[in-house]
């Protein structure tokens, strides 16, 4: 078997769910989030970035585990998530004025009253499924 065949592709698009669960549409076009999955190299970069913090937060504590402030923890998420990001789909966000890309996406993971949408990105990229080729999400 060529297990090349069963290499996934880089990203997929989540279909976004309302905070009740119902699927979300924007004069009939899904709202969705084109995402970078596991198998990619934005992703990469930002799990070596996790990586980092944890070791200087350890080196700030004398080596000790410690966890970051929630708002710090908040921020980092929503810096994580945009980078992972490569496009939203029928959402806009008039908060964020005329923001675009990252800037757009880091606005939209940091407000908590949007944190449903966070959880779900978070689920869907830890689900390699999602990201084979030609699977329902991409």
């Amino acid at each position: 078997m060529d297990i090349t065949q069963t290499a996934v592709v880089d990203t997929a698009k989540l279909h976004l769910k309302d905070a009740a669960g119902d699927f979300l549409y924007s004069d009939g076009k899904p709202v969705r989030i084109v995402i970078y999955g596991p198998g990619s190299k934005p992703f990469a970069a930002v799990e070596d970035r996790q990586t980092n913090r944890a070791i200087k937060r350890m080196q700030d504590n004398d080596g000790k585990v410690s966890v970051a402030p929630q708002e710090t923890r908040n921020a980092e998420v929503a810096e994580d998530l945009a980078a992972i990001t490569v496009d939203f789909e029928n959402l806009t966000y008039p908060p964020a004025g005329d923001a675009r890309g990252a800037p757009l996406f880091q606005q939209v993971y940091a407000d908590p009253k949007l944190g449903f949408i966070v959880k779900q990105v978070q689920k869907f990229i830890t689900d390699w499924g999602n990201f084979k080729p030609g699977s329902a999400t991409n």
